[in-house]
């Protein structure tokens, strides 16, 4: 088996560096980490496990992979997760990948080192074909936002069919120049932007509107700040907007504040709808009207698949979308 000396050769470190990156000690420069963590995947590299450990087979670890903790989505989506491990006894340790191919493999190979029991990836770095290319010994479920490479389980949010149901809803409720706060004018985007962007050019089409493509706000950073003057911008211009479709519930209120300080009403004279019912969707005045995501049967499934994988049975690979719902409340009449 190959050994920290090993690795610190390999990598060109000192044994302590690579002590401090197995044992995730802060001392250590990210530049110099990866180049430590590449060294131990080339190499196979395995920390030592307790005694317990080692006679139980498991560590009762499960890692959670996001690209950002602070984003108010994974955050709920973190706590969901240790909610569901808890009653047995496991425990839940996130890392945060940066959206950067580079974190999103640097937290597989950690995971790896830690011997986790299996890891849940968002993916939103890694291009397909790297994807299509990883061979994790451990189990891996994919939480990505298109359709992934057959190979590996995939939980993926109904993205292009919240996108829709939104859209509809709003078309229903009257409103006919609908522009969407985050979506993209690229059709060759895949991701969770360019699905949702699909969802409401399609409720256009299917209720025989035309879809303005004036009215799709490229995303920046899905921050709140950013929306809001994004929209005030929007506004100031004279484009015609009676009602928006927010591709996050923090891109929503950034747009509620944008609303209100061009002097419009919600929803009386335009009307919003958000996607992920974050818990303070509920609470903002009026409250919002936004797309639910399941968060909870994103966490049952990712976790119904990962033990089936656990359980080393041969069982079939899975790529689930799962279904969505709309919550109604005051920012649409």
């Amino acid at each position: 088996m190959p050994t920290l000396k090993d690795v610190a050769k390999a990598s060109g470190v000192s044994v302590m560096t690579v002590s401090n990156v197995v044992n995730g000690r802060p001392r250590v420069s990210e530049a110099t980490r990866r180049r430590v963590l590449a060294a131990v995947d080339e190499l196979g590299y395995q920390v030592n496990l307790t005694a317990r450990s080692l006679r139980a087979g498991r560590s009762g670890t499960i890692a959670l992979s996001i690209p950002r903790a602070d984003h108010p989505y994974f955050a709920e989506l973190a706590a969901a997760v240790t909610d569901a491990l808890r009653p047995a006894g496991r425990h839940l340790v996130i890392e945060q990948t940066g959206a950067s191919r580079e974190g999103e493999l640097s937290a597989l190979s950690q995971a790896r080192l830690q011997m986790y029991d299996g890891v849940l990836l968002s993916v939103v770095g890694m291009h397909d074909d790297e994807v299509a290319r990883l061979q994790s010994d451990m189990p891996l479920v994919l939480l990505g936002e298109k359709r992934m490479p057959d190979h590996l389980d995939q939980v993926m949010l109904g993205n292009f069919d919240g996108a829709h149901l939104a859209t509809a809803h709003l078309i229903a409720r009257g409103a006919r120049h609908i522009a969407i706060a985050g979506g993209t004018r690229d059709p060759a985007e895949t991701g969770m932007v360019g699905m949702r962007t699909a969802g409401w050019r399609a409720a256009h089409v299917e209720a025989g509107l035309v879809p303005d493509e004036r009215l799709v706000l490229p995303p920046l950073h899905f921050e709140m700040s950013e929306s809001r003057e994004q929209i005030r911008t929007a506004v100031a211009e004279g484009l015609p907007i009676d009602g928006v479709f927010a591709v996050t519930d923090q891109v929503a209120i950034g747009v509620m504040a944008g609303l209100h300080d061009c002097g419009l009403r919600i929803p009386d004279d335009v009307q919003v709808v958000g996607f992920d019912n974050l818990a303070v969707s509920a609470h903002l005045t009026p409250g919002l009207t936004t797309v639910d995501p399941r968060t909870d049967l994103v966490v049952e499934e990712s976790l119904r698949l990962l033990d089936r994988r656990l359980s080393g049975d041969d069982v079939q690979v899975e790529h689930l979308v799962m279904p969505v719902r709309l919550v109604v409340r005051g920012t649409t009449r």
